[in-house]
Protein backbone atom coordinates (compact mmCIF):
# COMPACT_ATOMS: atom_id res chain seq x y z
CA UNK A 1 0.00 0.00 0.00
CA UNK A 2 1.49 3.30 -1.09
CA UNK A 3 1.43 5.85 1.71
CA UNK A 4 3.92 8.33 0.35
CA UNK A 5 3.49 11.83 1.68
CA UNK A 6 2.75 14.79 -0.53
CA UNK A 7 3.70 18.30 0.51
CA UNK A 8 0.72 20.57 0.07
CA UNK A 9 0.63 24.33 0.00
CA UNK A 10 -0.82 25.81 3.15
CA UNK A 11 -3.33 28.59 2.59
CA UNK A 12 -2.80 31.73 4.65
CA UNK A 13 -5.96 32.64 6.61
CA UNK A 14 -7.86 35.80 5.79
CA UNK A 15 -6.01 38.57 7.69
CA UNK A 16 -9.32 40.05 8.80
CA UNK A 17 -8.21 43.67 8.98
CA UNK A 18 -4.86 43.03 10.68
CA UNK A 19 -2.10 45.59 10.20
CA UNK A 20 0.77 44.85 7.82
CA UNK A 21 3.18 43.87 10.63
CA UNK A 22 0.53 41.58 12.10
CA UNK A 23 -0.03 39.98 8.69
CA UNK A 24 3.70 39.39 8.29
CA UNK A 25 3.84 37.84 11.76
CA UNK A 26 0.92 35.54 10.93
CA UNK A 27 2.63 34.49 7.69
CA UNK A 28 5.80 33.67 9.65
CA UNK A 29 3.84 31.64 12.17
CA UNK A 30 2.69 29.17 9.54
CA UNK A 31 5.97 28.97 7.62
CA UNK A 32 6.01 25.19 8.02
CA UNK A 33 5.14 22.49 5.47
CA UNK A 34 1.94 20.49 5.56
CA UNK A 35 2.03 16.84 4.52
CA UNK A 36 -0.80 14.69 3.21
CA UNK A 37 -0.62 10.90 3.27
CA UNK A 38 -3.18 8.33 2.22
CA UNK A 39 -5.10 8.68 5.50
CA UNK A 40 -3.67 11.69 7.32
CA UNK A 41 -2.88 15.37 7.14
CA UNK A 42 0.10 16.65 9.12
CA UNK A 43 -0.28 20.37 9.53
CA UNK A 44 0.89 23.22 11.77
CA UNK A 45 -0.99 23.91 14.99
CA UNK A 46 -4.04 26.20 14.75
CA UNK A 47 -5.84 28.13 17.47
CA UNK A 48 -8.92 25.97 16.85
CA UNK A 49 -6.96 22.88 17.94
CA UNK A 50 -6.66 24.13 21.51
CA UNK A 51 -9.72 22.37 22.93
CA UNK A 52 -8.88 18.88 21.66
CA UNK A 53 -5.20 19.33 22.45
CA UNK A 54 -6.21 20.20 26.01
CA UNK A 55 -8.47 17.14 26.22
CA UNK A 56 -5.80 14.70 25.07
CA UNK A 57 -2.87 16.29 26.89
CA UNK A 58 -4.88 16.14 30.13
CA UNK A 59 -5.25 12.37 29.72
CA UNK A 60 -2.86 10.61 32.11
CA UNK A 61 -2.21 7.88 29.55
CA UNK A 62 -0.83 10.46 27.12
CA UNK A 63 1.08 12.45 29.71
CA UNK A 64 2.81 9.37 31.15
CA UNK A 65 4.13 8.46 27.71
CA UNK A 66 5.86 11.85 27.30
CA UNK A 67 8.73 13.58 29.00
CA UNK A 68 7.24 17.06 29.26
CA UNK A 69 3.44 17.00 29.63
CA UNK A 70 2.52 17.49 33.31
CA UNK A 71 -0.37 15.81 35.06
CA UNK A 72 -2.66 17.30 36.14
CA UNK A 73 -2.36 19.74 33.27
CA UNK A 74 -2.03 23.32 34.59
CA UNK A 75 -4.45 25.98 33.37
CA UNK A 76 -3.10 27.80 30.34
CA UNK A 77 -0.51 25.14 29.49
CA UNK A 78 -2.10 24.21 26.16
CA UNK A 79 -2.59 27.83 25.14
CA UNK A 80 1.11 28.39 25.84
CA UNK A 81 1.98 25.40 23.66
CA UNK A 82 -0.08 26.78 20.78
CA UNK A 83 1.58 30.20 21.07
CA UNK A 84 5.02 28.62 21.16
CA UNK A 85 4.26 26.40 18.15
CA UNK A 86 3.18 29.44 16.13
CA UNK A 87 6.05 31.71 17.17
CA UNK A 88 8.32 32.72 14.27
CA UNK A 89 11.43 32.24 16.46
CA UNK A 90 10.47 28.76 17.69
CA UNK A 91 13.23 26.17 18.06
CA UNK A 92 10.94 23.26 17.21
CA UNK A 93 8.16 22.60 14.74
CA UNK A 94 4.90 20.98 15.84
CA UNK A 95 2.51 19.12 13.54
CA UNK A 96 -1.03 18.10 14.34
CA UNK A 97 -1.86 14.57 13.19
CA UNK A 98 -5.20 15.24 11.53
CA UNK A 99 -6.89 11.89 10.96
CA UNK A 100 -10.19 13.27 9.69
CA UNK A 101 -9.63 11.77 6.19
CA UNK A 102 -9.97 8.32 7.80
CA UNK A 103 -12.95 9.26 9.95
CA UNK A 104 -10.98 9.97 13.12
CA UNK A 105 -10.54 13.27 14.95
CA UNK A 106 -8.88 16.26 13.30
CA UNK A 107 -6.58 16.28 16.35
CA UNK A 108 -5.45 12.67 16.78
CA UNK A 109 -1.91 13.30 17.92
CA UNK A 110 1.20 15.43 17.63
CA UNK A 111 4.62 15.12 16.02
CA UNK A 112 7.42 17.47 17.09
CA UNK A 113 10.85 18.11 15.62
CA UNK A 114 13.34 20.01 17.77
CA UNK A 115 16.45 21.41 16.12
CA UNK A 116 19.83 20.35 17.48
CA UNK A 117 23.37 21.32 16.56
CA UNK A 118 25.14 19.97 13.46
CA UNK A 119 21.99 19.73 11.31
CA UNK A 120 20.36 17.15 13.57
CA UNK A 121 16.89 17.04 15.14
CA UNK A 122 15.05 15.27 17.95
CA UNK A 123 11.75 13.57 17.10
CA UNK A 124 8.87 13.35 19.59
CA UNK A 125 5.30 12.17 19.10
CA UNK A 126 2.14 11.04 20.84
CA UNK A 127 -1.19 9.66 19.65
CA UNK A 128 -4.55 10.30 21.32
CA UNK A 129 -6.06 7.16 22.94
CA UNK A 130 -9.14 7.07 20.65
CA UNK A 131 -6.76 6.54 17.70
CA UNK A 132 -4.61 3.85 19.32
CA UNK A 133 -4.37 0.74 17.19
CA UNK A 134 -4.97 2.60 13.92
CA UNK A 135 -1.23 2.72 13.06
CA UNK A 136 -1.30 6.44 12.47
CA UNK A 137 1.98 7.09 14.29
CA UNK A 138 3.87 5.01 11.73
CA UNK A 139 2.21 6.81 8.83
CA UNK A 140 2.79 10.25 10.35
CA UNK A 141 6.46 9.60 11.09
CA UNK A 142 7.00 8.19 7.60
CA UNK A 143 5.68 11.47 6.18
CA UNK A 144 8.04 13.51 8.34
CA UNK A 145 10.99 11.33 7.37
CA UNK A 146 10.18 11.59 3.69
CA UNK A 147 9.73 15.35 3.85
CA UNK A 148 12.71 15.92 6.20
CA UNK A 149 11.56 19.51 6.85
CA UNK A 150 14.67 20.44 8.85
CA UNK A 151 16.96 18.99 6.16
CA UNK A 152 18.53 17.05 9.01
CA UNK A 153 21.42 14.68 8.51
CA UNK A 154 20.23 12.56 11.45
CA UNK A 155 17.21 12.25 13.71
CA UNK A 156 17.16 11.05 17.30
CA UNK A 157 14.26 9.75 19.37
CA UNK A 158 13.80 8.37 22.88
CA UNK A 159 10.99 6.23 24.29
CA UNK A 160 10.27 4.90 27.74
CA UNK A 161 11.14 1.24 28.13
CA UNK A 162 7.62 0.47 29.38
CA UNK A 163 6.25 1.66 26.01
CA UNK A 164 7.47 -1.01 23.55
CA UNK A 165 4.79 -0.07 21.00
CA UNK A 166 6.48 3.31 20.48
CA UNK A 167 9.83 1.56 20.13
CA UNK A 168 8.38 -0.65 17.37
CA UNK A 169 7.13 2.44 15.53
CA UNK A 170 10.68 3.79 15.48
CA UNK A 171 12.41 0.56 14.46
CA UNK A 172 9.84 -0.02 11.71
CA UNK A 173 10.67 3.48 10.44
CA UNK A 174 14.36 2.63 10.15
CA UNK A 175 15.62 3.95 13.49
CA UNK A 176 18.46 2.02 15.08
CA UNK A 177 18.87 1.39 18.78
CA UNK A 178 21.75 3.36 20.32
CA UNK A 179 21.50 2.26 23.94
CA UNK A 180 19.75 2.50 27.27
CA UNK A 181 19.43 5.78 29.13
CA UNK A 182 17.00 7.49 31.47
CA UNK A 183 15.11 10.75 31.50
CA UNK A 184 12.72 12.60 33.75
CA UNK A 185 8.96 12.35 33.19
CA UNK A 186 7.10 15.36 34.51
CA UNK A 187 3.79 13.47 34.70
CA UNK A 188 5.34 10.59 36.63
CA UNK A 189 7.49 12.80 38.81
CA UNK A 190 10.35 10.35 38.40
CA UNK A 191 13.31 9.41 36.25
CA UNK A 192 12.32 6.63 33.86
CA UNK A 193 14.51 4.17 31.88
CA UNK A 194 14.52 4.87 28.14
CA UNK A 195 15.72 3.45 24.84
CA UNK A 196 17.51 5.88 22.53
CA UNK A 197 17.34 5.56 18.73
CA UNK A 198 18.82 7.32 15.73
CA UNK A 199 18.23 7.40 12.00
CA UNK A 200 20.62 8.71 9.37
CA UNK A 201 18.87 10.89 6.81
CA UNK A 202 21.66 11.22 4.22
Amino acid sequence: MDRKANVITRAVPDPGGLSAPQCRARDAMIDQPTYRTERLILRPVEIGDTGLLELHRADLRVARATQTIPHPLPPGATEALVRQAQHPDRTEDVWIIDASPMGQSHVSGVVRLKRLDRAQSNLFYWVAPPAWGAHIASEAIAAILEGNPHQATALFAEVFQDNPASARVLTNAGFEWLGDAETYSVARGATVPTWTYSRRMV
